[in-house]
C-alpha cells in the first residue's frame, strides 16, 4: 500500500482528530476511560472539534443520533473499552434500525492484551457485527486516516448506518511519520443511487390503469431531503399520501392529500386507504410490522411499486411488482420529468378525504386531568408547527405523531425501529446542538425519563435550551395499555407506586421547572415554553389514558379499535 510522509510525526490520537476535522466533523459526544486516555489527552487542547461530555455512554450515542437525524450530518460518539463499549450497544442498535449515519469509536485494550481477557476488554467487533453497517479494529497506527475516511464513506452513503471503529490504546498512543494512502478503494461496495428511469416510467404508466393509487412515504424520503419533490409528485397526479412514523414531515400535515400516519396507531383515513388501494407506490418505507401488521393480508389485491436505496428491503415483507433501487429524492425528480398520463382520481381522493372528515383523531376532554393530545396540539400552535420534536418511546410518542402539525423533513426525531426508551432527552440534546437556531421540544414519559435523565446535567454547562415536556401517568403507559386490552387488565409491574419528585430532580440540575395539573390553565401555563432556557415541564395526565385508534398486532389495517366517527 502506498504511504504518505507527514510533515511532522503524529500520534494515532492526533491522526484521529485531524482526519475527523478534515472530513467535516465538528462535534463529538463521548465519555472517557482508561483505554481512550491517549485520545482524550489529544482532545484537551485541540481546536476545531467540540467535545460534549455525556453522562452515560448510551446517552452519548443517542446524542450523536439526534445530531445526525436532525441535520443529516454524521453523528460521532467516543467511548472507552469494555463496559463503555457495551453501554453504547443500545444506541448503535437503534441507529442501525433507523438508518442513522453514525461513527462510534470504542476504545480497546492494548494489542498485546486483546483476546487474553485483559481488564475492561470486550470483543466489541463480535458484539456489534449484527448491528452495524460495518466495523473495524485498527491494528496499525498508519492506517487510522484511511480507516476513518472509509468508515465515514460507508456510514453516509447508500442506506446510511452506524460504523464502529475499535481503537486499541497503544495504536492511539503510538507516533508515526507515515500514513497509509487514504484513497477509498472498496470494490464490493457500490450502492446504487441513480434509479432506473425505465422502471420509473412503468410506475407512471401504471397510474393510467388504476383507480385508487396511494403513496406510502417512509424515512427514506426524509433522509434524502426528497420532501418537496414528494409533495410535487403527489399534487401533480392528485394521489393521496400515507406516511410511516419516520415518514412524518415528508408532506405537510395541512396538505389535503395527506391522510396521516398509517399502521398500529395511524389514522382511520390512512389505514382505510391502505386497505382499499389498488396501487401502492412506496418511497423509502420498509413495510415494518407496525405498518403492515399482517403481511399475508396487507395489499393483497393491490399492485405494489417500491423505491428504496437498499435492495434488501424490496420484496422482503411485501411482494413487489415494480422494484426500483435508488435514492428516493432522485427517483421523485425523475418521475416529475415524465409527461402525465390521462388520469382522474377525484372520486378516490374524495372518498379518502371523507374518511378523514368522518373519523379524525379525537379525544374527550376531562375536567380533572390534562389531555396529552391537547397539550401537544397547544404546543403545535405555540410553535407554529416549526419546532423540532423529539420523543422518547411509548404512548406520548404516538400522541406526538398524531397531534403535532409537522411541516418538513427531519422535524420528528424519534426511535422507530428499535423503540428505545431513554432515547428522548439525549437525542434532543444532539438535535439542539445541530440546530441551535431552532426550537427543540422533547416529549417523554415518566418511564423513559428515569432511564437517561442524567443527561440533563449537560444542559446548563453547554447552554442547550431544550424544553422537556414530561407526561406523568405514574406508569409504563403503553405496556399498561396492552395489559389492559389483551391481558385481562393484569397490570404486572407496569405501574409506579413510588417515583422521585421530578421537580426536585430538575432543581438539582439547576433547571427551570414547573408542574401543570389543571386542565383549565394549561394553555396559559405552556406559554413558558417561549423562554429561551432549558426547562422541565411536568404535565400530570390520567393513568387511564390510552392511545387510539389501534390496530392490534396481527390484525389487518382496517380492523381498528377505538375509532370514533363524527355524528
Amino acid at each position: 500500500m502506498k504511504q504518505i510522509k507527514l510533515e511532522t510525526p503524529k500520534s494515532g490520537s492526533q491522526l484521529v482528530l485531524d482526519t475527523l476535522k478534515d472530513l467535516g466533523v465538528d462535534t463529538i459526544f463521548g465519555y472517557p476511560g482508561g483505554a481512550v486516555l491517549p485520545l482524550y489527552d489529544a482532545i484537551y487542547d485541540y481546536d476545531g472539534i467540540q467535545h460534549i461530555l455525556a453522562r452515560h455512554e448510551q446517552g452519548a450515542t443517542h446524542e450523536a443520533e439526534g445530531y445526525a437525524k436532525s441535520s443529516g450530518k454524521l453523528g460521532v460518539a467516543l467511548v472507552t473499552s469494555g463496559p463503555g463499549a457495551t453501554n453504547a450497544i443500545t444506541g448503535i442498535a437503534d441507529a442501525n434500525a433507523d438508518s442513522v449515519p453514525m461513527l462510534v469509536f470504542t476504545g480497546q485494550v492494548a494489542t498485546p492484551g486483546i483476546g487474553k481477557d485483559a481488564f475492561q476488554e470486550a470483543d466489541i467487533i463480535g458484539v456489534t457485527m449484527p448491528i452495524t453497517k460495518y466495523n473495524y479494529q485498527i491494528r496499525e497506527t498508519q492506517d487510522i486516516p484511511r480507516v476513518i475516511t472509509e468508515a465515514i464513506h460507508i456510514a453516509t452513503t447508500g442506506r446510511p448506518g452506524p460504523v464502529v471503529i475499535d481503537l486499541p490504546k497503544d495504536i492511539a498512543a503510538q507516533e508515526v511519520a507515515y500514513i497509509n494512502d487514504t484513497t477509498i478503494d472498496l470494490p464490493s461496495y457500490h450502492p446504487t443511487v441513480e434509479p432506473n428511469a425505465k422502471q420509473l416510467k412503468k410506475i407512471v404508466e401504471l397510474l393510467a390503469k388504476k383507480k385508487r393509487p396511494l403513496i406510502l412515504v417512509g424515512g427514506g424520503v426524509n433522509y434524502s431531503n426528497g420532501n418537496l419533490a414528494l409533495t410535487q409528485f403527489a399534487e401533480k397526479y392528485q394521489i393521496p399520501v400515507v406516511s410511516s412514523l419516520l415518514g412524518l414531515g415528508a408532506m405537510p400535515v395541512e396538505n389535503p392529500l395527506f391522510l396521516g400516519m398509517g399502521g398500529m396507531h395511524g389514522s382511520y383515513a390512512a389505514n382505510m386507504a391502505l386497505a382499499e388501494t389498488d396501487y401502492l407506490i412506496n418511497f423509502g418505507s420498509r413495510f415494518d410490522d407496525r405498518l403492515a401488521s399482517n403481511p399475508s393480508l396487507f395489499l393483497k389485491e393491490a399492485k405494489v411499486a417500491h423505491i428504496d436505496i437498499d435492495p434488501a428491503e424490496i420484496g422482503k415483507i411485501v411482494k413487489t411488482d415494480l422494484p426500483v433501487v435508488g435514492d428516493a429524492k432522485r427517483a421523485l425528480e425523475i418521475l416529475l420529468t415524465f409527461d402525465a398520463p390521462a388520469t382522474d382520481f377525484s372520486k378516490w381522493v374524495s372518498q379518502v378525504q371523507d374518511n378523514a372528515q368522518r373519523a379524525p383523531y379525537s379525544y374527550e376532554p376531562e375536567p380533572n386531568f390534562n389531555k396529552p393530545q391537547e397539550v401537544i396540539k397547544l404546543i403545535g400552535e405555540l410553535t407554529n408547527g416549526d419546532a423540532i420534536i423529539v420523543t422518547d418511546v411509548g404512548q406520548h410518542q404516538m400522541w406526538a405523531a398524531q397531534w403535532y402539525p409537522y411541516k418538513s423533513n427531519r422535524q420528528l426525531i424519534t426511535s422507530g425501529g428499535l423503540g428505545t426508551m431513554g432515547f428522548g432527552i439525549p437525542a434532543a440534546i444532539g438535535a439542539k446542538l445541530a440546530n441551535p437556531d431552532k426550537e427543540v421540544i422533547v416529549f417523554v414519559g415518566d418511564g423513559g425519563f428515569q432511564m437517561t435523565n442524567q443527561e440533563l446535567a449537560i444542559l446548563n454547562g453547554y447552554h442547550i435550551p431544550i424544553k422537556v415536556v414530561l407526561f406523568n401517568n405514574h406508569s409504563l403507559g403503553m405496556v399498561r395499555q396492552w395489559q389492559e386490552k389483551f391481558y385481562e387488565e393484569r397490570r404486572s409491574q407496569s405501574v409506579f407506586d413510588l417515583e422521585p419528585d421530578f421537580q426536585l430532580l430538575a432543581a438539582a440540575y439547576g433547571l427551570k421547572h414547573d408542574k401543570f395539573l389543571d386542565p383549565k390553565t394549561i394553555a396559559e401555563d405552556l406559554k413558558v415554553l417561549t423562554e429561551d432556557v432549558p426547562m422541565v415541564l411536568e404535565v400530570g395526565i390520567s393513568r387511564e389514558e390510552q392511545v387510539y385508534p389501534m390496530v392490534p398486532a396481527g390484525w389487518h389495517n382496517d380492523e381498528m379499535l377505538g375509532v370514533k366517527f363524527n355524528a
